[in-house]
């Protein structure tokens, strides 16, 4: 049986993850410092192939013995997203890189190493499609921590695969309410208003179901894509913070007001070729607006609370 290790399992894409893995049969394990709490990882303590380890990332002695003991580590823990890094910049970076490192540092030839990183790497948009070559500028903490994650990764082991995610959106047992679909939704539903600033920014947008997608299709076909980085997302999922907000719009009676002031640090403003791994096979399933409807959904079940007020 397959022992697969997840750092940061108990976060917005592993508490989507685990089912999957778990319904496939395989072992797995989590690895995380409950920074957000666990209460996604609930429902699988029953099942026998689960296990959970409360430990953080930067405690390489504790990580390392963990490791040792799987075959394929999921490396999904970080401090995600601009505001989050900006909010601390030290744990940030202790997080991403040094963290990253002690992940890297603790792997044997033979395991093998799934890394979440992002298309924020690829920083202000250039005017072209950003392939997987394209040259990486982040603009951002965040960027440039998961971009210098990236690097001890690709530099340092061969038996890995890096996927760049799209902005994700979507339900997850751990919400995440600072991704703007889940945000501008969050905001229409329960504030009734949205300041956009931007508004013909566009953005590529995955669905966290897709994301986890991925990570079992990279499982499946390790070896054609080990030592590689793809980008993971849809072509049909390419909208602009306008696009957006008029399709919650149709479906939520809000006030929308366009801003004249207001800058997204990060410069998100791009167009992102996933012909690479289309390529392969894997194609996402999930739409914009089939997210947009569930996040509604979530909405009407339960009353969250906003991390970050401004956007």
């Amino acid at each position: 049986m397959t022992k697969i290790l997840i750092t940061g399992g108990a976060g917005y894409i592993g508490s989507v993850l685990i089912p999957h893995l778990l319904s496939l049969g395989y072992k797995v394990t989590i690895y995380d410092s409950l920074l957000y709490g666990g209460h996604s990882l609930l429902a699988f303590i029953p099942n026998k192939n689960f296990s959970f380890i409360k430990g953080d990332i930067r405690d390489k002695s504790a990580l390392t013995p963990i490791t040792k003991e799987n075959d394929l580590i999921i490396h999904l823990a970080a401090i995600v997203g601009l505001s989050a890094c900006n909010k601390d910049p030290r744990l940030a970076y202790s997080t991403n890189v040094e963290g990253t490192k002690n992940v890297v540092e603790s792997l044997s030839p033979s395991q093998r190493l799934i890394f979440a990183s992002t298309v924020s790497n690829y920083g202000a948009s250039t005017g072209d499609t950003c392939t997987e070559d394209a040259p990486l500028n982040p603009l951002s903490l965040y960027g440039r921590t998961k971009t210098e994650g990236e690097k001890l990764v690709l530099d340092n082991t061969h038996n890995s695969v890096c996927f760049r995610f799209a902005t994700a959106f979507g339900v997850s047992p751990r919400m995440r309410l600072d991704l703007l679909i889940n945000d501008f939704v969050y905001q229409a539903y329960v504030n009734k208003f949205l300041i956009l600033f931007e508004k013909t920014y566009k953005r590529t947008f995955v669905h966290v179901h897709d994301i986890c997608l991925s990570i079992l299709f990279a499982i499946e076909n390790f070896n054609k894509m080990k030592h590689q980085v793809f980008n993971v997302g849809d072509n049909e999922n390419n909208f602009s913070k306008e696009d957006i907000a008029l399709k919650i719009k149709k479906r939520i009676d809000y006030y929308l007001h366009f801003a004249d002031i207001g800058e997204d640090e990060d410069k998100r403003n791009y167009c992102i070729s996933y012909e690479k791994i289309n390529a392969l096979g894997f194609k996402a399933t999930k739409t914009v607006d089939e997210g947009i409807d569930e996040l509604i959904k979530s909405c009407q079940l339960f009353e969250y609370k906003h991390p970050y007020k401004n956007y």
